[in-house]
């Protein structure tokens, strides 16, 4: 009586790309996992230069609209300027971009773009 083979060619075509995109990340964050992994640990003098957040609301809704759900959450990141001059932008935790303010000089250490510590003189 209905015909609904658009609408499961159309999912199909959906579910694939939906599950392409999360092999895709997951896939990219292994290799940056591994590339941070045979990168050297370097400690640099360096500065504090700025400080951001992003925060990200997500809603949920389950049953029809009759319960609602509200998860957010804050992302920081905190960029630094060495001798050179070069600027390096990190993600942190919050306590860490708690403790850190513009100007703090220093040393800083990571391993490719991930972030270990920075030791204030």
């Amino acid at each position: 009586m209905f015909d609904f083979g658009g609408f499961e060619t159309m999912f199909t075509i959906v579910f694939i790309l939906v599950i392409g995109v999360f092999v895709v990340t997951f896939v990219k964050g292994i290799g940056q996992w591994h590339r941070n992994n045979q990168s050297p640990r370097l400690n640099v003098e360096a500065r504090v230069v700025s400080k951001r957040m992003d925060t990200r609301v997500h809603h949920d809704m389950v049953n029809d609209h009759m319960h609602n759900y509200t998860h957010t959450s804050t992302y920081y990141y905190v960029t630094f300027e060495v001798k050179s001059h070069d600027r390096l932008e990190f993600a942190v935790n919050g306590r860490e971009y708690g403790m850190l303010a513009e100007g703090d000089i220093g040393e800083l250490t990571f391993q490719g773009t991930r972030y270990i510590e920075f030791v204030r003189k």
